[in-house]
């Protein structure tokens, strides 16, 4: 993991969506033998609501964009829903196929809290972005209409 250089708290010449905006830290990660990705903690929207960014590790898109954070039994834990946006009508399918998966639509992740936790944090940020790639591409593999 290699934290990203910053200039004036933000990032310049990352991406047209991250650059310029309030960035608290970003980091590089890699992982042997799958696409490693970017982990932004950015103020997204410019409204003092801060987000963790996924960015795929070619900077094309974001594989994840985790805002809401719960508090269970002591424990905090990011929030993601499974919710596609394709414009190819094949949404449903989309959605049917994670939730058959992976059982539901919606991924917690526990916060880590000392620095033992931290890679097994970003393994499941990984596991959350694969499956999220997975079920976006799903009906390339199977004919569904």
């Amino acid at each position: 993991m290699n934290k990203l250089e910053t200039s004036s708290g933000s990032l310049r010449a990352f991406h047209q969506w991250s650059n310029g905006k309030p960035l608290v830290a970003g980091f590089e990660v890699v992982k042997p033998g799958i696409d490693g990705c970017y982990l932004l903690f950015i103020d997204w929207h410019r409204n003092d609501n801060y987000y963790l960014v996924i960015y795929s590790h070619n900077k094309s898109t974001t594989l994840a964009e985790i805002q809401k954070i719960i508090d269970e039994d002591s424990q905090a834990k990011l929030f993601w829903k499974y919710n596609p946006l394709k414009r190819d009508g094949k949404n449903d399918q989309r959605k049917a196929y994670f939730k058959q998966s992976f059982g539901s639509l919606t991924i917690e992740v526990p916060i880590p809290f000392a620095i033992n936790g931290v890679e097994r944090f970003v393994e499941q940020l990984f596991e959350l972005c694969q499956r999220r790639l997975k079920a976006d591409r799903i009906v390339e593999v199977f004919d569904f209409d």
